[in-house]
């Protein structure tokens, strides 16, 4: 993975904001249209939008018109690169506290003989 990559980038960006958190756990249990995203959010609708707009370009929203419509969805399969990303800090983190307890279990014994 590259040291920058934009995709996940754009992606934590989406994620750090509780409100668009908000939305992506409603929008997990189903689709829906945008008023009612916005009504649990306490925002102006213009405001929603923009949240939204963050959410879409990130690739973790689609939407779609149906009339005056519109509705969101959730695409869980845009927040894989997130999780590679969590593993591969997980194992590495992990692998530096094995070799820092090996190193402690090391001394110990050294110091015990």
């Amino acid at each position: 993975m590259a040291k920058h990559d934009l995709g996940l980038s754009l992606i934590f960006h989406a994620l750090a904001d509780p409100t668009r958190r908000l939305i992506l756990a409603r929008l997990a249990e189903a689709p829906a249209p945008i008023s009612e995203l916005a009504r649990p959010t306490g925002l102006q609708l213009p405001t929603v939008m923009r949240h939204l707009s963050v959410l879409e370009e990130a690739g973790l929203i689609t939407s779609s018109k149906d009339g005056r419509i519109r509705t969101c969805a959730i695409k869980p399969e845009a927040l894989t690169p997130v999780q590679s990303w969590l593993d591969e800090q997980r194992a590495a983190w992990e692998a530096r506290l094995d070799r820092l307890d090996a190193f402690v279990m090391q001394k110990m014994k050294e110091g015990g003989e």
